[in-house]
């Protein structure tokens, strides 16, 4: 197996690994950071905050007496607190005895402090991650802007059509006759899929106030917005702005005839003609089963090359309302959290591929992937993942934040903690557990289609 053909071509393996170690340690930081200052506030002593494991390469002490280091290994973080054993937060049982006649110093400790100082300290971790994928999202949406209404021409995007009707600021009020629907996303949608399947489109246009009609090329033509990672469109070399012009020496103008074409490949390999600035190039790629969500919580299996389309012009924007970025935010980490619940309930009926869960090998390729397309698009990425880690997180299994928070409901219910040994053995199976995981999530890095 050429494990090598899995890494993506962002300046190589070394540069793949930096994009994967710098959004890794990223979440990691906002994460342990979570647990940290909200212990300190709930009066928790953190004895050390490490992001990495193993070796320690640098480290220092604060006032507070809290060592902070980095260690030589990358790959996750921990907050040893007063009282743990470990980066588990197991207990140390020699130092809870040799504190249990001082009261004041056991409150200091993560396992002598009240249980809703050990609950909010332990849920912060996740609560950081989710906290930190909004402020993203909500920064993305306030610095981008969201499409001005009516929808505006902002930038004509490179084309391979010399003549070009439409011109930047040329607000659209309808297409071939039909006006555009506002402020109605399901009208707006169906209007889109319900245009001519033609070349060209008339667009009736406010042009410097005045209204008029002018000829343009469809407008939602086979352009590459986007290359998502992972994807036959990816290995192959195709790149955003991007105009496929040909299938199989069959000429196309619109992004849903290429989609056609893939759905109906088959899986067989796919010859697209490109038009890539001028210079006309030739790729071959074979499309790969895709499990997409559905609005009804399932999943389709679709055949995909993995590309994102746009407008054959890019719509003007302007600054959305602080509110408005706010709640886009919020919407955004809800649909990721949503929509993996569902993707990992659907892989247990086994409506859905294993597959779909990827490990360490698929996330750095991803990483580097969205890396190389720009600075927005990784930073994205980084909440996308982000939202993930909080989530896997709560889970409730004995070693994560989860599990921590079921034994620390069981207090709450019964009235004492589970006992020491009954701990051990549960930290034990929980962390068998993780291992076990990270280990399948490996294979199907290897060995899945």
């Amino acid at each position: 197996m050429d494990i090598m053909g899995l890494i993506p071509q962002f300046g190589g393996l070394i540069w793949t690994l930096l994009a994967f170690v710098v959004a890794l340690s990223v979440i990691v930081a906002i994460h342990e950071y979570g647990h940290y200052i909200v212990g300190r506030w709930c009066g928790i002593k953190a004895d050390v905050f490490s992001l990495g494991f193993g070796p320690v390469l640098w480290s220092g002490m604060d006032r507070r007496g809290t060592k902070w280091q980095v260690a030589a290994l990358p790959f996750g973080g921990y907050v040893k607190f007063a009282g743990d054993a470990n980066a588990a937060s197991g207990k140390d049982e020699t130092a809870m005895a040799a504190l249990a006649d001082d009261p004041a110093a056991l409150r200091h400790t993560m396992h002598g402090a009240p249980l809703w100082a050990r609950t909010l300290t332990v849920a912060a971790g996740p609560a950081f991650n989710f906290a930190m994928s909004i402020l993203i999202f909500f920064a993305v949406a306030y610095t981008t802007g969201v499409e001005r209404t009516p929808l505006t021409v902002g930038e004509l995007r490179p084309m391979p059509q010399a003549e070009r009707g439409l011109e930047p600021g040329d607000e659209i009020l309808g297409i071939n006759g039909t006006a555009l629907p506002q402020n109605d996303a399901a009208a707006y949608g169906a209007f889109f899929d319900n245009l001519p399947m033609v070349p060209e489109l008339t667009y009736d246009v406010i042009r410097n106030g005045t209204e008029q009609s002018v000829e343009g090329p469809y407008i939602l033509p086979p352009l590459v917005n986007q290359v998502l990672p992972q994807t036959a469109a990816y290995e192959a070399g195709l790149k955003a702005g991007d105009v496929i012009t040909a299938i199989d020496a069959e000429p196309v103008f619109a992004f849903d005839q290429l989609k056609n074409a893939v759905e109906e490949s088959d899986g067989a390999a796919l010859a697209l003609t490109v038009w890539r600035r001028g210079e006309m190039l030739d790729f071959t790629m074979t499309p790969k089963a895709t499990d997409e969500p559905q609005p009804d919580g399932t999943f389709k299996r679709n055949l995909r090359i993995g590309i994102a389309g746009g407008m054959s012009f890019a719509p003007a924007t302007e600054t959305p309302g602080v509110g408005q970025a706010l709640t886009a935010g919020v919407a955004n980490t809800w649909r990721i959290i949503t929509g993996s619940i569902s993707g990992l309930k659907q892989m247990v009926i086994g409506n859905i591929s294993t597959c779909n869960l990827s490990g360490p090998v698929g996330i750095a390729q991803a990483s580097g992937a969205m890396a190389s397309q720009g600075a927005t698009s990784f930073i994205y990425f980084i909440a996308v993942l982000s939202t993930a880690v909080g989530l896997l997180n709560l889970f409730p299994i004995p070693a994560l934040d989860g599990g921590h928070l079921t034994f620390y409901a069981y207090e709450a219910v019964t009235g004492k903690p589970p006992s020491d040994g009954a701990l051990r053995i549960l930290m034990t199976i929980g962390l068998a557990l993780v291992l076990s995981l990270m280990v399948f999530a490996l294979g199907n890095d290897l060995f899945c289609p």
